[in-house]
C-alpha cells in the first residue's frame, strides 16, 4: 500500500517533503506532480524502481528515461552541452520540456538509450517538485505517468493511489498539475529535432 501524501501546491511542507526524500532514498518508486503532468520516480541507481517503472508502463529498452535536475548546474553533470546547445536550453528552463542530450559517464548504462548513449533530462517548473530535488540533492530518474492503453496520463493523486496503490510505495498529490506531458526535443546530434510537441512551445526551436 503506497503511502499518501496532501503537500500543499505553494508552500510545501517541509515534514513532508523530508518524508519523502528519505523514501526515495530508501529504494521507494513515487508518482509525484510536476509542471506538465505526474510522473513516476525513483532514485538514480535504483535498478528495482526501473524495473517497476518499465513494468508498470510496457516499456522497452529504447526508451529514454528522464533525469529531472534541481537546476542547470545539476543537470550538466549528466549530459554533455556544447556553447550553441547551452543557451537554446539555458533560454528554456525551468519549463515543461526535455531534452535528449549525450550522457556523461554519471549516467548508468541501464539508463542510456542502447544505441546512442543518450538519456534526457529537465528541469521543472513546479513548487513541489522543486523543493523534493532540493531536499534529494540529486535528479530524480522520471518516467511519464501514462498507462498502457491510455492517451492521456493522470491528474489526481487521489485517482492515481486508487488504482496504482498496490505497485507504489509513495503518491505525492499538490492538486491538478494538467495532462499534458514535456516538449522532448532532440539535441544529440547538435540540433534541435522535435521528437514530441507537448506542453512547451516549440517556436525556438524550429
Amino acid at each position: 500500500m503506497a503511502k499518501y501524501y496532501d503537500v500543499h501546491p505553494d508552500n510545501p511542507q517541509s515534514r513532508s517533503i523530508g518524508q519523502i526524500a528519505d523514501s526515495v532514498r530508501e529504494g521507494a518508486l513515487i508518482a509525484y506532480p510536476t509542471d506538465s503532468c505526474y510522473a513516476l520516480g525513483c532514485r538514480l541507481g535504483n535498478k528495482d524502481g526501473i524495473d517497476r517503472i518499465r513494468t508498470i508502463r510496457r516499456l522497452d529498452e529504447r526508451h529514454h528515461f528522464t533525469l529531472v535536475c534541481q537546476d542547470f548546474a545539476q543537470l550538466g553533470q549528466f549530459v554533455r552541452i556544447d556553447n550553441d546547445v547551452f543557451r537554446a536550453i539555458k533560454a528554456s528552463t525551468p519549463g515543461s520540456y526535455t531534452f535528449i542530450l549525450p550522457a556523461t559517464r554519471e549516467v548508468p548504462r541501464m539508463l542510456q538509450h542502447p544505441r546512442k548513449k543518450t538519456v534526457g533530462v529537465r528541469i521543472p517548473d513546479h513548487v513541489v517538485t522543486q523543493a523534493l530535488l532540493a531536499e534529494l540533492g540529486e535528479p530524480l530518474l522520471s518516467s511519464t505517468l501514462l498507462l498502457p492503453g491510455e492517451e492521456e496520463p493522470m491528474t489526481q493523486g487521489w485517482e492515481i493511489k486508487d488504482r496504482l496503490d498496490h505497485v507504489l510505495d509513495v503518491v505525492v498529490d499538490s492538486g491538478d498539475c494538467g495532462t499534458v506531458p514535456t516538449t522532448v526535443v532532440d539535441f544529440s546530434s547538435g540540433e534541435a529535432e522535435i521528437v514530441r510537441r507537448g506542453a512547451g512551445d516549440t517556436a525556438r526551436f524550429e
